[in-house]
């Protein structure tokens, strides 16, 4: 049987990139009755759609029978994650020009935020990340602008799964100084990791607006440089630039 459209698209290779989703969320391997919890599809729907994946090579059924992310998703990751940074490197040079300080975009990858793009400041003192790490999100101005746009419930599973590690001691260690610290970040419309993952180290961010997976843009720099008035001319810039990269990925869909 022809399977039917659902809204704008078709309803299998939604219900598939679902699943695809969940696995992810997850940070495990699901069982059928998992996935069917979830999803709230029919049994032989799932086991439909998951044999055609693991055939495909997306998923992989595991000797406990649960199913996790399959081999093959990973060079889709790997392309994507460069040309999302392609994507965004003018905006992010501009940014550069403009303020002098390295910036960056991120992304949420399952419960931790991937740095996929990266424009470095031509100071010879400047903040250097590199472009494929991953680090927490409680304690990163990148990772707290994505937070801050999920809701509390999202924001606990994460740190339920991942942790809260403090790495300095400005770095926030609750779960209840996290959602008060995310509700101020949604009131002003930026956040700040002011030595909140490396001390000396500040860095101002700003979601990107409308985006098909919660990301965030940063500019950052040494304390001494980034300070109240730089930032008080960062956040536009930062602003600005989040919707010319939306813009982009509105164009691309």
């Amino acid at each position: 049987m022809a399977d039917n459209a659902a809204g704008t698209g078709v309803q299998s290779v939604e219900r598939a990139f679902n699943l695809l989703e969940y696995i992810a969320e997850a940070g495990d391997a699901l069982t059928l009755s998992e996935l069917a919890s979830v999803s709230r599809l029919p049994m032989p729907t799932i086991h439909r759609l998951l044999r055609t994946l693991a055939a495909q090579g997306y998923v992989r059924q595991l000797l406990n029978r649960r199913y996790a992310l399959g081999p093959r998703l990973i060079r889709l990751g790997e392309n994507a994650s460069k040309q999302l940074g392609e994507l965004a490197h003018a905006p992010l040079a501009g940014l550069v020009d403009s303020l002098g300080e390295t910036s960056n975009m991120a992304v949420l990858d399952s419960s931790m935020v991937l740095y996929v793009a990266q424009v470095p400041s031509k100071h010879s003192m400047r903040m250097f990340t590199e472009v494929g790490r991953r680090v927490h999100a409680h304690n990163s101005g990148v990772g707290k602008a994505i937070l801050a746009q999920l809701g509390d419930t999202a924001v606990r599973n994460i740190i339920t799964r991942v942790g809260m590690p403090t790495p300095t001691e400005k770095s926030i260690g609750t779960i209840d100084d996290l959602l008060v610290e995310l509700q101020r970040i949604r009131d002003r419309g930026y956040s700040i990791d002011d030595g909140e993952q490396e001390l000396g180290v500040r860095c101002i961010a700003v979601s990107v607006p409308d985006a098909p997976t919660p990301m965030a843009i940063s500019v950052s720099g040494p304390a001494a440089r980034v300070d109240a008035a730089f930032t008080e001319r960062a956040v536009p810039q930062l602003q600005s630039a989040a919707r010319a990269i939306a813009k982009e990925l509105d164009e691309g869909r």
